[in-house]
Order: C-alpha cells, then sequence, then structure tokens
C-alpha cells in the first residue's frame, strides 16, 4: 500500500523543515525505521525516518527546498504499485521561492516509463517565470543552461550558479595621462552604462532557525514591557580560583564562563521568583533551575539547556556546558536539550564586549546579559588600585519582576561571584 512521506514535527516548535539531503534515492529499497533524509528543524538538523516499508518511488522535494509540517514530501510504495491519485501537490513555503517554482510532474504511463524526461517545451526550455526574469536580468542564455528541476526544468537555484561561474568582465584601460606640460587633457568620454559586474546585493535565504529567533524575538521586544538592570561585579577572586584550580592539572581547569553559570544557577535557587514563567494569567515559578546558555551558531543562535543546574557542581557543569555547546555549534542537539529553560545567559564578554542588553525569551521573565572582564582602577580601602571588573545587565519582564525583586537577585549574584568559594560548599 503507498504511504505518503509527510515533513514531520520534529522538534516542539516546529512549523516547517528545510530538506538538507536525502539519505535515499528513488528506486531504493526502505524499511520502517531507515533514515530517509535530513532535515533542518528551527534548532536542529534532524533525521526523518521511514513509516513504511516498500520502494521510495519519489522524492518531491530537493535539497534546499522548505515546506510546512504535514506536506508531502514523498512516496513509498510497492516496486510494481501504481501511486496515481497520492497527493504530490507541493505548496510554497513562507519565504521561500525554490518551492513556489517548483511543479510536480504527472506520473508517467506505463508505455513512457523508459522515456527520460523532457527539458523543452515546444522548443524553449522549460523553466519557472522567477528563472526566466533572473536570467534576463544576469544576461545569461537559457538555451546554455543545464536545469536541475524535474524533468530538467531551469530553478532559480541553476540561475543563481550560472551567474557565479561567468567570468568576470575586463575593466576599460584607463585614459593616457596628457604628456605636453601646460595643457589639460581633453574632458574624457562621459561613463557608459556600469559593467554587468558583481550585483549591488545578494539574498540571503532564511534558514529554521533565523526564521524562529525573528519570530520569538518579534513576541518579546515589543508586547513585553522590559526594564534593566545594571551590576559591575569584582571578579577578582574568580580569576585567584580558576589560577588555583587549573595549576592541579587540565582536568580542575574552569572558565569565567562557567563559574558565573553556576553563580546565576545557587542565586536562581534562591530567588524562585526570577526563576519564573509568564503564563498570561498567572506567574510559575520553578523550584527546578533548568538554565539556558546563548550560543552562537553559524546561522543564528540557539540556547541548549542545562538541566537542574544548581544542584551540579561547578566540574559538572562546566563538563555538560561546553558538551551541549558543541553540539549545538554541530546542529545535533535532541529537542529536549534545547527546550524548557527557566531562565537564560547570554554572554559576549569573550568577543570584548562590556556591556549590553539581551532580549527576554517568553515565557521566560528574564535573561542575563554578561560583558567582558576588565582590569581598571578602583578605590578599595581608601587607595586606587587595579582589580578585573565585569558588568552584567539583567532585562526583566515588568509584569512578573518588580525593581527591588531584580535588584536582590543582583545582590545575591554578586555576592556569590565575588565570593566564589561559596559555590564550591
Amino acid at each position: 500500500m503507498a504511504t505518503n512521506v509527510v515533513m514531520e514535527a520534529l522538534s516542539p516548535t516546529m512549523e516547517e523543515g528545510r530538506l538538507v539531503k536525502w539519505h535515499k534515492n528513488e528506486g531504493d529499497p526502505v524499511k520502517t525505521g531507515d533514515v530517509l533524509a535530513e532535515i533542518e528543524t528551527d534548532k536542529a538538523v534532524m533525521e526523518l525516518i521511514a513509516r513504511a516499508d516498500g520502494v521510495l518511488r519519489r522524492r518531491v522535494l530537493a535539497a534546499g527546498d522548505t515546506v510546512p509540517v504535514g506536506q508531502v514530501i514523498g512516496v513509498i510504495a510497492g516496486a510494481g504499485e501504481s501511486i496515481e491519485g497520492i497527493d504530490k501537490a507541493v505548496r510554497p513555503a513562507r519565504g521561500n521561492t525554490s518551492v513556489a517554482e517548483r511543479s510536480p510532474l504527472p506520473e508517467p504511463r506505463a508505455d513512457q516509463r523508459a522515456t527520460p524526461p523532457d527539458a523543452t517545451n515546444g522548443g524553449r526550455v522549460r523553466s519557472s517565470p522567477l528563472a526566466r526574469r533572473l536570467a534576463s536580468e544576469r544576461g545569461l542564455d537559457l538555451d546554455s543552461l543545464a536545469g536541475t528541476g524535474p524533468g530538467g526544468r531551469v530553478t532559480k537555484r541553476d540561475i543563481e550558479a550560472a551567474a557565479a561561474a561567468a567570468p568576470a568582465p575586463t575593466p576599460a584601460p584607463a585614459p593616457a595621462p596628457n604628456a605636453v606640460a601646460g595643457f589639460r587633457s581633453p574632458a574624457p568620454p562621459l561613463p557608459g552604462p556600469a559593467p554587468a559586474a558583481a550585483a549591488d546585493f545578494s539574498d540571503i535565504p532564511l534558514t529554521q532557525i533565523r526564521k524562529t529567533i525573528a519570530r520569538k524575538l518579534g513576541e518579546s521586544i515589543g508586547p513585553v514591557p522590559t526594564f534593566y538592570l545594571t551590576a559591575e561585579l569584582d571578579v577578582e577572586r574568580v580569576a585567584d580560583l580558576r589560577a588555583a584550580a587549573a595549576a592541579m592539572g587540565d582536568a580542575y581547569r574552569v572558565s569565567l564562563n562557567d563559574v558565573v553559570l553556576k553563580a546565576v544557577a545557587t542565586a536562581l535557587a534562591r530567588h524562585p521568583e526570577v526563576n519564573s514563567h509568564w503564563l498570561g494569567d498567572r506567574i510559575r515559578a520553578f523550584n527546578r533551575v533548568h538554565l539556558g546558555m546563548a550560543v552562537a551558531v553559524d546561522d543564528g543562535l540557539i540556547t541548549p539547556v542545562i538541566a537542574d543546574a544548581d544542584r551540579k557542581g561547578l566540574r559538572q557543569l562546566a563538563d555538560e556546558s561546553r558538551d551541549l555547546a558543541a553540539r549545538a555549534r554541530a546542529r545535533k542537539l535532541a529537542p529536549a536539550e534545547y527546550t524548557g529553560a527557566t531562565f537564560s545567559v547570554s554572554n559576549l564578554g569573550m568577543f570584548g564586549i562590556d556591556q549590553f542588553t539581551a532580549i527576554i525569551n517568553p515565557p521566560e521573565t528574564a535573561i542575563l546579559a554578561i560583558g567582558a572582564a576588565e582590569a581598571k582602577p578602583v578605590a578599595a580601602d581608601g587607595q586606587v588600585t587595579v582589580r578585573r571588573r565585569m558588568r552584567v545587565t539583567m532585562s526583566c519582564d515588568h509584569r512578573a519582576i518588580d525593581g527591588a525583586t531584580g535588584a536582590k537577585f543582583l545582590q545575591t549574584l554578586r555576592q556569590l561571584i565575588e565570593n566564589p568559594l561559596l559555590l564550591v560548599y
């Protein structure tokens, strides 16, 4: 019995998926549980597995195409089974043109199966209106292009590839200077039209993670009444702690970020009113600390979650944070590893940023932005001395957190960071 392969919801917040690559070709045998394709969700690259036995008779999508969850992307059926009537329509995905310009081919009749697909239509190369317009703008001859779409159809991707491979135009030679002193050169000729060199701009398609970032932040910065609290913390003793740990060997080495994460998690356990979610008609204060840490990836940002961060020792937390960050950059996180945060931290100190404000990730009610630790002159015991200092800024949802509430949390955080031995007891 023929079975549709559909774009599955591979993460809790996934609304559409982008096909990264197929693991099966048309005609390949398939068994339930086999990996059919890799799908980019809003957070990671996940495997799409087969839900039936048979043969992969049709692949509707090409690599790079994006469709909504539930959309048919392929068909599994018996080798000789008819798949007439199977839903092969592809609806355009929001913000994606490569799918919109592709039209599914009708199922060939039995007497046509040995005939290769025809790339022309009445003597003209088969192409989409978008591809024809782009080819005209870039001076490309459609008849000279090999299409990679269904039936040899020339697509937008083919036009962009051909334009990128075209040789750059030779610049016009500069006019020779006048060799006679005291005489000006005749006026240079008026410039002609600019050569068709590189385009004035390039459109970068949105990845699934970038679409999710845009949607989530749009839900935050406008509707959420946010205020900010900034404090400068002394991290001289943290530096001493790190140096002492490093002297014991690599197994004990910790970073400033590790200490900050541990201090934040410990402070949240003491202030559940900050470790909370805004749910519209109520505030949910959590007794368990699931700490999100923002990690920059090639095409956006993802926030892996350290579950029960307050209950883990500094060394364990350091190891787990490194592992999560590495797998986040490799897009190998499972959904449970990037959902469910009760509070988040964003650290740009390693990029030399002194201070910044981070945007709250709803339904969380706060986020802490960490700046760089710098040596600076400060007054201590009536004298000027140089100490390492670090600025932190807390973004607070005023619907759930008042100024005094946020200030008390930062007081506790200051106590823990400026006395880091408290974190090892």
